[in-house]
């Protein structure tokens, strides 16, 4: 069974039927000194970084997120989940986050930009693969993956298995060890979002 970490924030019910859909079974799992008894956990989101951490921070689930990680069993993030799963981020001010991945979470930089671009970036994307994982298993380069967010991940070259084009290049997968991210929406994805996830589930 899959835990699925529930803190009041995210599209909760469409990540599970996602799971599902891979053949996996998923449970809702809202109490930290739960989460310990699964295999695998999925940290999904959407909203703000610092409501997100001030949730987590409530009952204590931040840090059962982190004795999670200490044990080597996979952990995913999901969109603001992937985000949460960095040291800091930018976003309204100030936030730290779980810091399971050096780096940190800034707005596009729209100076950067070949042309004037929309923020946020909403919509079908290609994923640049940069280093093989077992995530990406089947999965092409330029494989289309559905996005919404206006803040990205940046982090070290090592920590990098995809990247996207919106205007310059920017973070879209990470992996550390046993820490997985994921900055597309896998349950909007089609096909091969729901690849990615049941990649996941195998590991």
């Amino acid at each position: 069974m899959i835990a699925v970490i529930d803190y009041q924030m995210g599209n909760l019910q469409s990540v599970i039927n996602a799971v599902e859909k891979t053949g996996q079974s998923a449970v809702l799992v809202r109490k930290p000194e739960e989460l310990e008894k699964y295999e695998k956990a999925i940290l999904p989101g959407v909203g703000a970084f610092g409501d997100a951490m001030k949730y987590l921070k409530k009952d204590g689930m931040d840090e059962a997120i982190k004795e999670f990680a200490k044990t080597k069993k996979p952990i995913l993030g999901i969109c603001l989940g992937m985000q949460l799963l960095f040291e800091k981020s930018e976003e309204f001010g100030n936030n730290h986050g779980l810091g399971l991945i050096d780096g940190e979470i800034v707005l596009f930089d729209k100076t950067k930009f070949d042309k004037p671009l929309k923020i946020p970036h909403m919509g079908w994307n290609t994923l640049h693969i940069r280093k093989k994982s077992a995530l990406l298993k089947e999965i092409d380069d330029n494989t289309y993956l559905y996005f919404v967010h206006s803040f990205h991940a940046k982090t070290e070259e090592k920590n990098i298995i995809g990247s996207t084009f919106y205007g310059y290049e920017f973070t879209s997968m990470v992996e550390k060890d046993n820490i997985f991210g994921f900055q597309p929406h896998p349950e909007k994805s089609h096909e091969n979002g729901l690849k990615i996830l049941k990649n996941f589930m195998e590991l």
